[in-house]
């Protein structure tokens, strides 16, 4: 498996590689339940971090204001309300005035879509359901203390390559890097039988395209691609609510088109209206290499078989927020031995040479029809390789790409 994150700034240089946190990075774990706060400490004792337990938001509070954390593991429901999350909304409010806000994990029982979307737009970087699974806590934990370590890191360099220019705002910056980090999916879990590699490249650092890979149980996974329409700050952010949405839904066994079809009605109602998103979503099983999907006005993905046969998954419907009462189809594929399932956005067709001519989806399947024998990986480098011959290496839009070889 690859994947790779680069963001594309001014002198076209990468994100800076994670570096992982320093030695014994420091969590401060939030829970009301004394079972639940032993629970973690022997869990995350034993990887070696260093752990401070709290049980009550004024502790939380006052932890946060004595010392700085690497990462808070916090629960959302307390004695006051054990449902409907208010007291860790009201609590994740208060630590967002904080000068050194550490990542925030957020752990709760009531894994309601709309309690995701509003803790996502609270800072947080993403939530664990309880009963929790130790791999998944353990991943999570690990993931983002490094890039809250990467968000410090480029920070500090931003701001010493920025030195002097005043119309420079630090909010701004800072909400953006945590947006831009938030979006990356560091864990990709392995998918059986099969090689994956992928490649996101948001223009500036930060962007609207999102892709994520999620494990639903031992063969089951959920694939997912979307572009948020427009670039920047309001993009990253809405494509952030997005992937808090997905995962929250995904979770709970959607089917594809009913995922699609609640997204939609989330969309539609808290959006501008010249907002809109595109998104593919399908769940794979390595196990039948069934593929179920749906098309909410996404660049089509391309299946591109052995023989040199390419299929286009398109059925599903418009792009999200349009309507708010779109109906969504879905449809079935399965993949055979040698397929090569290929997602990608518009940035990668649309990238254009020092004419204005754009690479299109024709040089793509050429390149793509030439490698089809080939692994994932040197897939995505050929066709990579070739757009920078095309382009100059300077994408004018978010531009990512996935590709899934079967055998």
């Amino acid at each position: 498996m690859v994947w790779e994150c680069a963001a594309q700034t001014e002198g076209n240089s990468p994100l800076i590689p994670a570096t992982g946190a320093a030695c014994r990075p420091r969590v401060l774990v939030a829970d009301d339940q004394r079972d639940v706060l032993e629970a973690l400490r022997l869990l995350l004792k034993g990887e070696g971090y260093e752990l401070e337990l709290v049980s009550s938001p004024a502790a939380l509070l006052d932890a946060l204001a004595r010392r700085s954390f690497d990462l808070l593991l916090m629960d959302l429901n307390y004695a006051r309300d054990t449902t409907s999350g208010r007291e860790g909304l009201d609590l994740l409010s208060q630590i967002r005035q904080l000068d050194d806000m550490p990542p925030v994990v957020a752990m709760t029982a009531w894994g309601s879509v709309e309690l995701a979307v509003e803790i996502m737009r609270e800072g947080v970087r993403d939530f664990v359901l309880k009963p929790w699974d130790n791999g998944r806590v353990l991943n999570t934990v690990r993931t983002e203390i490094e890039k809250g370590e990467r968000a410090r890191a480029a920070k500090r360099n931003h701001a010493e390559g920025h030195a002097g220019n005043h119309s420079y705002q630090d909010g701004d910056w800072e909400e953006a890097q945590r947006t831009q980090l938030g979006l990356l999916p560091k864990e990709i879990p392995q998918i059986p039988g099969c090689e994956f590699s992928g490649t996101w490249l948001p223009v500036h650092g930060i962007g609207g395209d999102y892709f994520d890979v999620l494990q639903l149980d031992a063969n089951r996974f959920a694939l997912c691609i979307a572009d948020v329409a427009g670039k920047g700050i309001a993009a990253a952010l809405l494509m952030s609510n997005l992937q808090a949405t997905v995962r929250s839904l995904a979770a709970q066994n959607f089917e594809p088109a009913e995922l699609a079809s609640r997204l939609n009605g989330l969309v539609a109602g808290n959006t501008a209206p010249d907002r809109f998103i595109t998104l593919f979503y399908a769940v794979f099983d390595a196990q039948t290499r069934r593929l179920l999907y749906t098309n909410a006005g996404h660049n089509a993905p391309m299946v591109i078989g052995r023989d040199g046969q390419v299929a286009r998954l398109s059925c599903g419907g418009q792009a999200l927020g349009i309507s708010a009462g779109e109906h969504y189809d879905q449809a079935e594929t399965v993949l055979a031995e040698g397929d090569r399932l290929v997602l990608f956005t518009d940035g990668i067709t649309e990238a254009r040479d020092t004419h204005g001519e754009e690479f299109g989806e024709e040089r793509l399947l050429e390149i793509l029809h030439e490698s089809r024998t080939l692994g994932a990986a040197k897939i995505q480098k050929n066709v990579l390789n070739r757009i920078a011959e095309f382009n100059g290496e300077k994408f004018q839009n978010d531009a990512t790409l996935i590709v899934l070889a079967v055998g």
